[in-house]
């Protein structure tokens, strides 16, 4: 039997709802799939992170229009077959669009995500963002999914405090494993609110575009934190928001080094001190403020 290689460093981890534990740090795709051209060295750069240690992946019916999931489908099986990992080391994260979100509709979307992706079971299903189907309606799709066994668990995505109470009031709603919202030293609003109610719920929270979409991997206001620790600004970035309990990180990325930096990033210890600098060039929100999008 080929030899199995394993992350060789202990990551920071979230507890879900279940009690099982995941890597703080995954990675996101969006963008990926949307090119034919590029399609090999995407299908890589997923392979080179499988190896590296990435066991989150973290993808969309929407990216791509489903490309991205047959990227990840193939990197998934070309790490398997060559040995890498197993199914079973990798967590599988795929959305649902919204106006797939009524049981029948949800079930045919799944259904072809679970072919795209190569899978049997998703690990975790979101849904991408509220629309027009009630939510009602979109818990009895999950249930349906769960029942068949296509999915393991499901989640939500861009859901504020009062979506996540409307959610919670219904029958099953509880068993919500994770909300993924847009969440940044640049954008730390989900912090006055939205993360301290979900912490209380054991509800963890996958941040992403952790890094701006790159913006914050140049941000003068990370220097001096990344200078006396050695590090990037990226991966200062990075280890502040896994530094929050309950908070797991999915940056995107698709070059080499980007994705060895932030890999890195899972092991970097933060001061005290360090977290009072970034404080100050990153002032935590002192009121409710919106939920942002991108």
């Amino acid at each position: 039997m080929p030899r199995m290689t394993r992350p060789a460093r202990t990551l920071p981890e979230v507890e879900l709802p279940d009690g099982v534990r995941w890597p703080s740090l995954g990675l996101g795709t969006w963008r990926y799939g949307e090119s034919a051209a590029r399609r090999l060295d995407e299908v890589a750069a997923l392979r080179l992170a499988l190896e590296i240690g990435y066991r989150v992946i973290d993808t969309a019916e929407m990216y791509g229009e489903g490309g991205a999931e047959e990227v990840v489908g193939e990197a998934l099986r070309q790490s398997i077959a060559a040995g890498t990992l197993t199914r079973d080391d990798v967590h599988i994260v795929t959305k649902v669009y919204p106006h797939n979100a009524s049981p029948e509709a949800m079930r045919q979307a799944c259904d072809a995500s679970r072919r795209r992706l190569g899978v049997d079971s998703i690990d975790l299903y979101l849904l991408h963002w509220r629309g027009g189907v009630p939510l009602a309606d979109t818990l009895a799709g999950f249930q349906d999914l769960r029942a068949r066994g296509w999915i393991n668990r499901f989640g939500v995505s861009n859901f504020d405090t009062a979506d996540l109470e409307e959610l919670f009031a219904l029958p099953a709603g509880t068993d919500c494993a994770a909300n993924q919202v847009y969440h940044s030293l640049a954008e730390r609003g989900p912090e006055f609110e939205l993360i301290p109610w979900q912490r209380g719920r054991r509800l963890p929270l996958m941040a992403y575009s952790p890094l701006d979409q790159g913006v914050l991997a140049r941000h003068t206001g990370l220097s001096e934190v990344a200078q006396r620790l050695g590090a990037t600004p990226a991966q200062v970035a990075l280890a502040a928001l896994m530094a929050q309990p309950g908070v797991m990180v999915i940056p995107k990325s698709s070059d080499p080094q980007r994705l060895q930096e932030n890999w890195a990033s899972a092991t970097l210890a933060l001061a005290p001190s360090d977290l009072a600098v970034l404080d100050k060039a990153f002032p935590p929100p002192r009121r409710k403020r919106a939920l942002a999008m991108r």
